[in-house]
């Protein structure tokens, strides 16, 4: 088994109610770490520290909007408080409000992405990840220890998505931003990458018709849809000592999906 040196370290998991966020904050706390969990379902607060203990780790909830900057900033102090220098920032949280940009049809504009979809997804989406970025990283500087910061990108921003123009923007943003703290925070050994997932069994794929999923295992070389694991794996290895000289890069997590579309 690969030492991934992730024992007893401080991670934050953002949107870690369900779905991606909840597999990966389970799997850094299965590598012992002491995982802050963020979401805004406070509902499943319990849980969520049972399922984090369960796993092998420590761990605590917090009821967090990333787009709000004081209760990110107000989070991340707490976390320091409680358990010392954090170690890794999984931005995972993100929302969707589909639609076209203009959906036109006999000779008349039938509707049009509102304004209240763009900034709702433009504000978790990129400003968040913005947010917890700026919080967390004077303490990682100031902890002389490096650190890790994992950004939630999508491939759909490498291939486009039909429906998805805000979506689809803020998470070519976050590549932009992996890039950019890649080259602004590397002096202090802090690491900055980017997981970009392909398809993956969450709430939101479970219910779309079967005729749809059968078209993204048809697209998907590996045969399959991901599961969240697939995806916790990854942001686990990118934050453990196996990948120290890894920094500025997007991981494609998504069974080729991109060779095979």
């Amino acid at each position: 088994m690969i030492e991934t040196g992730l024992k007893d370290k401080v991670v934050i998991v953002t949107g870690a109610a369900a779905g991606i966020g909840h597999a990966t904050a389970e799997r850094f706390a299965a590598e012992g770490c002491r995982v802050a969990a963020w979401d805004v379902n406070e509902s499943v607060s319990h849980e969520m520290v049972a399922a984090l203990e369960a796993a092998g780790g420590q761990g605590m909830f917090q009821k967090v909007n990333v787009a709000h900057t004081g209760d990110v900033e107000a989070a991340v102090a707490d976390v320091v408080d409680r358990w010392g220098p954090v170690h890794g920032l999984v931005n995972n949280a993100g929302i969707v409000r589909d639609s076209q940009l203009v959906k036109y049809k006999d000779g008349a504009v039938q509707s049009t992405m509102t304004d209240e979809a763009w900034d709702a997804v433009i504000s978790v989406n990129l400003k968040g990840v913005f947010n917890c970025t700026r919080a967390v990283v004077p303490h990682l500087i100031a902890g002389g220890r490096g650190g890790v910061i994992l950004n939630a990108s999508s491939v759909a921003c490498l291939n486009g998505n039909f429906g998805q123009t805000n979506y689809v923007a803020t998470k070519a943003g976050v590549i932009g931003m992996t890039k950019t703290w890649a080259r602004e925070l590397g002096r202090y050994g802090i690491r900055v990458n980017a997981v970009a997932p392909g398809f993956v069994k969450t709430e939101i794929i479970n219910a779309m018709p079967q005729k749809v999923l059968d078209s993204m295992v048809s697209h998907t070389p590996m045969g399959r849809i991901g599961d969240t694991k697939d995806i916790a794996d990854a942001y686990v290895w990118l934050a453990s000592d196996a990948a120290t000289w890894v920094t500025g890069t997007v991981l494609s997590v998504d069974g080729g999906l991109v060779i095979g579309t």
